[in-house]
């Protein structure tokens, strides 16, 4: 069974980040600076023929840079928010399906499901 793209619940903290729970009942978490790293805008991702945005990198001094915030996020449709982002940036429409596929959990990385809690069976067989 393909893994399920629609959100049950989305907890949003404009200076912290994204967490959201699957209807097919994974959870996931995204940073702020994991999400404007992902944008899926054609200008970040260098669709438009340009080099694609480089994330960010750490820098030594960290404290010379303003701390990176939502302003405001929006739904769009049934199927994506927009995030409008305190460095002036607000084209990427991240989708569901995008938010799933960019999953950073330790099963999402490995590949490998891991049993829900309660079944003993990995959340394909559930």
């Amino acid at each position: 069974m393909a893994f399920s793209t629609d959100p049950e619940h989305i907890a949003i903290s404009k200076s912290k980040g994204i967490k959201i729970d699957w209807k097919d009942g994974h959870h996931s978490e995204y940073g702020l600076q994991f999400l404007r790293d992902k944008c899926p805008c054609a200008g970040c991702t260098g669709a438009h023929g340009t080099p694609p945005r480089q994330a960010e990198a750490d820098t030594p001094f960290p404290m010379f840079k303003p701390a990176l915030k939502m302003l405001d996020v929006e739904p769009v449709g049934k199927y994506a928010i927009r995030i409008h982002w305190s460095d002036g940036h607000n084209a990427g429409i991240y989708s569901y399906e995008h938010f799933r596929r960019i999953c950073q959990c330790e099963e999402c990385r490995s590949g490998t499901p891991v049993s829900r809690p309660g079944t003993g069976m990995p959340p394909a067989l559930q």
